[in-house]
């Protein structure tokens, strides 16, 4: 059975994961508005993602909280 720290490591690593993936849109998204012809389809997408990652993490966070109200 996993320990509520258990859950809490593995939503961290989680939480890691989506910084890199946000991270690197962040990165796309600076080298598209670099571009001398803008893709703006290409940037809504960058930038839908990352919105996409941002409350993936809040729902994260919030599981995070709900767990440390549990008990074991």
């Amino acid at each position: 059975m996993l320990t509520k720290q258990d859950k809490i490591d593995i939503i961290e690593s989680h939480k890691k994961n989506l910084e890199y993936t946000r991270y690197n849109l962040e990165v796309s998204l600076l080298q598209e508005n670099a571009r001398v012809k803008i893709n703006q389809v290409a940037i809504d997408s960058l930038q839908q993602q990352i919105e996409e990652i941002d409350a993936q993490k809040l729902v994260l966070d919030a599981e995070i909280v709900s767990i440390n109200a549990a008990t074991e």
